[in-house]
């Protein structure tokens, strides 16, 4: 019989050869999806609803990571810094990835790219703000002003600090403004970035592997390659309330509602343009609400909408569609508070356009309305004026012709004319017509 501890040896030689059972973390890794969030446009408190859901639907599925890739060139700053905070709070590890190349993500590419566990850029990208990062109520004295934008900034630069970030560009992005391309901020030491990444497929490759520290002291080491990818789209309804945010369709909603309600006026009765432009005028105010906007600026583009209205239901004289129109110009172009949602904008080529097309279509109505003015009546009595018809009987001065297959009386309105002789109306008066000889 086998001494004991040969026994043991070999029992121990035999698990030690046994295929092993990965350990909770491995298994994990192998489980786990990448979930990946795509935002684009303006960064409105309707994206961030998506952005939150995103966010909670890959820590419920124990997701590997959340990659946010974004081609986002402004947002509301009310909006975005709450939602940076749950970012760095986030019991996953979550990427925020700026592409493709070309895009600037502005305000909110500087505010996710720091609250990120790790920040990626595409070549030829950009984050930050001409604008601060921070804007202060002009009530506040200078001590309060400052205590609000150290806060701001000391958030910033943690976050940073805690992922080995560059920090020197901070406090320059809060309290005045600044942008830095991806050349700008890999050019720094350390790196104000990560990594740079010039397609989804090589950053999957650069982040397997790495080990993230969440807030909670977990460390998390990524496994990206071969993993399933898990793409978190949109809802039908998050998708509508998308592109109704967006400012350049809410003033092209805004204009086209207004149009419906000018061709209702025109041509009242069917109530269908009304509907129409009620429908349409809700759409744009369902976007303009999450945005913040100049109040003057509204006013002057809705006082600009309501005097080219005026001509198109009464043409006067065209004087009021030319002010209009430049109301609606420079209302539309002052809308949106650049400090409060840096890079928010309505596409300044779209304001004119529309501009063009509203000052059109209410010039067609005022050349029809003059038009209309100048034409002989063609309708009524009236419309016999200038008629020709044959006497009936001798006029001296007074008779009957016939006109259009019709009998009247008549009176001469100078020499008599006798029975037979062809006559043209130049008068109406009752039902007795006014004729001369032709």
């Amino acid at each position: 019989m086998r001494p004991i501890w040969q026994l043991i040896a070999l029992a121990a030689l035999l698990i030690a050869l046994a295929p092993g059972r990965p350990t909770p973390a491995a298994a994990q890794a192998l489980r786990s999806p990448i979930s990946v969030a795509q935002i684009q446009g303006i960064v409105t408190s309707v994206i961030i609803g998506y952005l939150r859901r995103a966010l909670q639907s890959a820590e419920a599925a124990d997701a590997n990571a959340l990659i946010i890739q974004m081609s986002s060139s402004g947002g509301v700053l009310r909006d975005m810094r709450p939602f940076a905070g749950e970012i760095a709070r986030a019991r996953v590890p979550v990427v925020v990835y700026v592409a493709p190349a070309g895009t600037h993500a502005g305000a909110v590419g500087a505010l996710f790219l720091s609250a990120a566990h790790i920040s990626v850029l595409a070549p030829r990208t950009s984050f930050g703000s001409p604008y601060p990062l921070t804007q202060v109520d002009a009530v506040l004295s200078q001590q309060p002003r400052d205590l609000v934008l150290d806060s701001v900034a000391d958030q910033l630069r943690d976050w940073n600090v805690a992922r080995g970030r560059n920090t020197a560009w901070v406090d320059r992005a809060v309290r005045e403004g600044l942008v830095l391309t991806n050349e700008q901020a890999n050019a720094m030491t350390p790196p104000a970035v990560d990594l740079v990444a010039a397609d989804p497929e090589q950053l999957l490759t650069l982040l397997d592997g790495r080990v993230v520290k969440l807030e909670d002291g977990r460390s998390v080491q990524l496994t990206t390659l071969g993993q399933t990818v898990t793409p978190l789209a949109p809802t039908l309804w998050e998708g509508l309330r998308l592109a109704l945010a967006d400012p350049t369709i809410a003033f092209i909603l805004l204009a086209l509602g207004a149009l419906a309600i000018y061709l209702e006026f025109g041509a009242p009765g069917t109530s269908v343009f009304a509907g129409i432009g009620v429908v349409l005028l809700a759409g744009a105010a369902t976007g303009l609400l999450v945005l913040p906007i100049h109040l003057w600026s509204l006013l002057l583009l809705l006082l600009g909408f309501v005097l080219i209205g005026v001509e198109f239901i009464i043409p006067i004289h065209g004087a009021l569609v030319v002010t209009g129109l430049a109301l609606v110009l420079v209302g539309a172009l002052n809308l949106i508070d650049p400090g409060q949602a840096p890079g928010a904008t309505i596409n300044p080529w779209v304001v004119p356009v529309a501009a063009l097309v509203l000052g059109a279509l209410a010039g067609s109505s005022i050349w029809a309305a003059v038009r209309n003015r100048s034409r002989p009546v063609l309708t009524g009595i009236e419309a016999l004026i200038g008629r020709v018809g044959v006497a009936i009987s001798d006029l001296a001065p007074q008779g009957t012709v016939r006109v259009d297959g019709e009998v009247w009386s008549a009176v001469a309105d100078a020499e008599p004319i006798h029975a037979g002789d062809q006559v043209q109306i130049v008068a109406v008066e009752g039902v007795t017509l006014w004729v001369q000889p032709l």
